[in-house]
């Protein structure tokens, strides 16, 4: 823990209700940040939030949040003005898929997933992206997927682009804060165990997968606190992800585009009611 109260740091986490969001909260909390747990569900950050103040002695503050809403993110900004916080880590963690063909889809529900997973992120960059400029210190993590390195699949039709929009966006900033001690990564895991692919409908499909390409929660996270501490721009957690990222550099396109269509889990899930 940070010596001090002066000097503690705080984290501000989005989707810190479950998986690697949860992770990412315990993982600063343990590097002795006080942190912002933000999700919807609110009597999940409570607890996680207890547990962090037990075993991290430091501060948990609970926002429950739906960043489906456009006027979300500055209402956000605006809290944390307001109580006097000054976030010095942010990570953008907060996200899902939409199951199905796109043509399938109501546009409503793609709409919501791009303000949070595309433009949420961005706007909350814009927001505290400067005060840790101004104060010589940050640290923003914005959660992608090895999906922004592959090409489209079918199914979960936006997925896969919002992620690459995250990678882009945090290579950028990443070199327009070079010099300001800010630095800003892009986590890509690949095949993690949480509850996303419970949520998207998808799970009996997931399970097929063998043992060997999944990751747990809580190494992803510290490789993730690791990274951006570091000052990498992105970085894909495990060898068998690295690896399957260079092949579709290498391949002929052609054929990778070939080996994507086979991929039918998303386009065939169905989403479990929330």
């Amino acid at each position: 823990m940070a010596s001090g109260e002066a000097k503690r740091r705080t984290a501000l986490v989005t989707g810190a209700s479950a998986g690697i969001g949860r992770e990412l909260a315990l993982v600063f909390a343990s590097h002795g940040f006080d942190v912002v747990l933000v999700a919807r569900r609110e009597e999940r950050l409570k607890e996680l939030g207890e547990r962090i103040g037990k075993e991290h002695g430091v501060k948990a503050h609970v926002l429950a949040l739906d960043l489906a809403d456009p006027a979300a993110p500055r209402r956000l900004f605006d809290e944390m003005a307001a109580r006097h916080i000054m976030i010095d880590a942010l990570v953008n963690n907060a996200g899902y898929t939409v199951p199905g063909h796109f043509r399938d889809t109501q546009w409503a529900d793609q709409k919501a997933l791009i303000q949070v997973m595309v433009t949420a992120v961005a706007e909350l960059c814009h927001l505290f992206g400067p005060g840790m400029a101004a104060r010589q210190y940050g640290r923003i993590i914005n959660v992608a997927s090895l999906a922004g390195h592959l090409p489209g699949a079918a199914g979960g039709t936006l997925y896969a682009a919002s992620k690459a929009f995250v990678i882009k966006l945090s290579e950028s900033l990443a070199l327009e804060y070079q010099g300001r001690n800010v630095h800003v990564t892009a986590l890509c895991p690949g095949f993690t165990y949480s509850e996303f692919h419970d949520v998207a409908g998808n799970r009996a499909e997931m399970n097929k997968l063998p043992k060997f390409m999944w990751m747990n929660g809580d190494a992803v996270a510290r490789e993730a606190y690791e990274a951006v501490m570091a000052g990498r721009p992105v970085i894909i957690n495990g060898r068998l992800n690295n690896f399957i990222a260079l092949l579709t550099r290498l391949l002929p396109q052609r054929l990778v585009h070939a080996l994507m269509a086979r991929n039918q889990r998303n386009a065939k899930a169905k989403p479990r009611a929330a």
